[in-house]
């Protein structure tokens, strides 16, 4: 598609952002902040009208210190000639240098995130209740973020300890006369109450300020936080309408005479390519784009200038328009630390708002417009670490290495997880394999199928080797990084027509629009029929286990971890079961298995994925 339409567009915009204001000065204010003219060298002048404030963003970080390992550290870009190439990304000493250049030559510069900075961190970060992580991002000067789904992890108390700082109530310090700071950024978290007073655990909103300039941040997540996180995180709190809250508090920043508000959502959207440099403005303001963040940014108050977004890690700089039709920003920047969103925000000093902002759309031939802009961009492994964090992690890898770098077993090959768009991942196979073989002894619960969910799986198993361990060689930590939760494992009794819900609960219900496929032990099949809609996707007289048909009355012994034995992420069924026994952890029956099924000599091959046939 040529630029032309796009460049039209962009034009649109700068006239609809300055139609508003009848005066002369609108049209001045539309400009960049160095386009006004200052007239030097005929003395003083009023300082220009607007101001230039670079917000630089990122969201998902997951405690990725190191640069993640396998295709779950790499960013896909469309070429010129529509090619997409595969560019290895992340990494704090990185990140941190990217930022620390993006700022350059920017006065008004401020960094904000979009949650889940921790939670389901690799060993380096969780092995430390993700403290080294903090301490990243303090020495990164993240300004702000909302909190994230995995803020919640280890419940409202450990969040509040991240925050405020002192050691951990169980393991204590970490490094000997040193004592766990805190961040020295403010975790936002507006919709989440505790039960009992009915106030947000956190602060709702901060104001930033600098010279007169005031731009307010409100963060919230998901309101559907307690259906993906265990029971006990969320205990004792309450989750409210993203929407409603956010615009609750932009109207009281604006009583307060901040009229500069960004929203920081945990939530996202899918945009219609993969690739961090989609355009997903075309052919239409937000078409490219669809989600739940479509609907939130539809509602959420004109007062919001600008939301930045996460949770599904994926790359979008859109603009979805606002409830007065308006054009506004929507971002989201990957995950794992891989991009960064580096946004113009023109504030204009008169009315104390932003002059709305338009998504970058350059070509060689049509410059782009001349309103502010925003954009992805990668960071890249190529340019110089950042020598403060290259400190920080030799100082807290010294502390895991005794743990991290014991070998656990052997692989032939990448076993993909996390990296594996198929509905059924090899690595997914395995996990749900070893939960089997661990459980089925009749002392440790008798289980006869295991089931494993999909956003459980962390990461990849790498055959290269990440450190001295060696090729194909799987360390303790490198397990841990695929399975950082250490969910306990349950054995429950289901009935045939409890596990055939709990199938067709993948692609219906909540899951019907992103269906969440579960992970199966060997012996379970089944047909996945896409071409159909909601619960009819299984095909009921296709599920098989060990060659058998589901006996809707019968009971089975059914293994998996606690989050979904809680009724985790919409299935309803499998918090159900009865007659739990809790076993050992995920992690270790997954260890125990790599052990019992490899050796240097004989390592242990990907599975095949042949348990579900999916018709598309």
């Amino acid at each position: 598609m040529s630029a032309t339409p796009q460049k039209n567009r962009a034009s649109r915009r700068v006239l609809a952002a300055a139609a508003g204001l009848a005066t002369v000065g609108a049209l001045v204010a539309a400009m960049p902040a160095d386009a006004h003219g200052h007239g030097k060298g005929h003395g003083h002048h009023a300082p220009a009208r607007t101001v230039d404030v670079q917000l630089l963003s990122f969201n998902d970080l997951h405690g990725n210190l190191e640069p993640p390992a396998g295709s779950a550290g790499s960013v896909t870009e469309t070429q010129a000639d529509g090619t997409t190439k595969a560019i290895p990304a992340g990494g704090v000493e990185y990140l941190a240098s990217s930022l620390r250049a993006a700022r350059k030559g920017h006065p008004y510069s401020i960094t904000a995130a979009g949650g889940d900075m921790v939670g389901a961190s690799p060993l380096l970060s969780g092995l430390f209740h993700d403290e080294p992580t903090i301490e990243a991002l303090n020495k990164i000067d993240l300004d702000v973020t909302s909190v994230g789904n995995h803020e919640f992890d280890e419940g409202a108390t450990e969040l509040g300890r991240l925050q405020n700082g002192g050691c951990h109530p169980v393991e204590g310090c970490y490094e000997q006369g040193k004592k766990f700071e805190g961040a020295d950024f403010p975790y936002l978290a507006a919709n989440v109450t505790d039960e009992k007073t009915g106030k947000p655990i956190l602060k709702p909103y901060t104001v930033w300020k600098k010279n007169g300039v005031k731009i307010g941040f409100i963060g919230v997540t998901l309101e559907g936080t307690p259906n993906i996180v265990t029971a006990n995180g969320v205990k004792g709190l309450k989750f409210h309408d993203e929407i409603e809250t956010v615009n609750k508090y932009a109207k009281e920043l604006d009583r307060q005479g901040v009229k500069s508000i960004v929203a920081l959502i945990h939530e996202g959207g899918a945009p219609a390519s993969s690739s961090y440099n989609y355009n997903c403005d075309s052919p239409g303001a937000g078409d490219g784009i669809s989600g739940p963040i479509t609907d939130i940014a539809k509602g959420i108050s004109p007062k919001v200038d600008a939301l930045v977004t996460g949770h599904t890690h994926q790359a979008y700089v859109c603009t979805i328009p606002d409830p007065a039709g308006n054009p506004r920003l929507v971002t989201s920047a990957s995950s794992f630390g891989k991009l960064y969103t580096d946004t113009t925000l023109t504030y204009d000093r008169r009315t104390k708002d932003i002059v709305r902002t338009a998504v970058k759309t350059s070509s060689k031939h049509h410059p782009a417009p001349a309103n502010p802009v925003s954009a992805n961009h990668i960071v890249t492994r190529d340019q110089a670490k950042a020598t403060d964090m290259t400190d920080l992690i030799a100082r807290w890898n010294t502390l895991a290495a005794p743990i991290a770098n014991r070998p656990q077993g052997f692989i032939s090959a990448d076993i993909n997880g996390r990296g594996s768009t198929a509905p059924e991942k090899p690595l997914g196979n395995l996990i749900a394999d070893a939960q089997l073989e661990g459980l089925a002894p009749a002392d440790k619960g008798g289980a006869v199928v295991a089931f494993m969910n999909p956003g459980g799986i962390r990461a990849d198993l790498v055959y290269k080797a990440t450190g001295s361990e060696g090729d194909g060689v799987v360390t303790y930590g490198e397990s841990f990084t695929v399975q950082p939760f250490t969910n306990m494992m349950n054995v429950v009794d289901l009935t045939g027509a409890q596990l055939v819900s709990a199938l067709q609960q993948q692609v219906s219900g909540s899951n019907e629009a992103s269906p969440k496929i579960l992970q199966i032990s060997k012996g379970l099949t089944y047909t996945l029929d896409m071409t159909k809609t909601g619960a009819a996707r299984v095909v009921t007289d296709t599920i098989k286990l060990n060659g058998e048909a589901i006996d809707p009355a019968k009971s089975y012994r059914v293994a998996m971890n606690e989050f979904l034995a809680g009724g985790g992420d919409g299935f309803a069924a499998l918090g159900a079961g009865t007659n739990k026994l809790v076993g050992a952890s995920d992690l270790d029956l997954f260890n125990a298995y790599l052990a019992a099924h490899s050796t240097a000599a004989a390592p242990l091959a990907p599975p095949a994925t042949d348990r579900i046939t999916v018709v598309q």
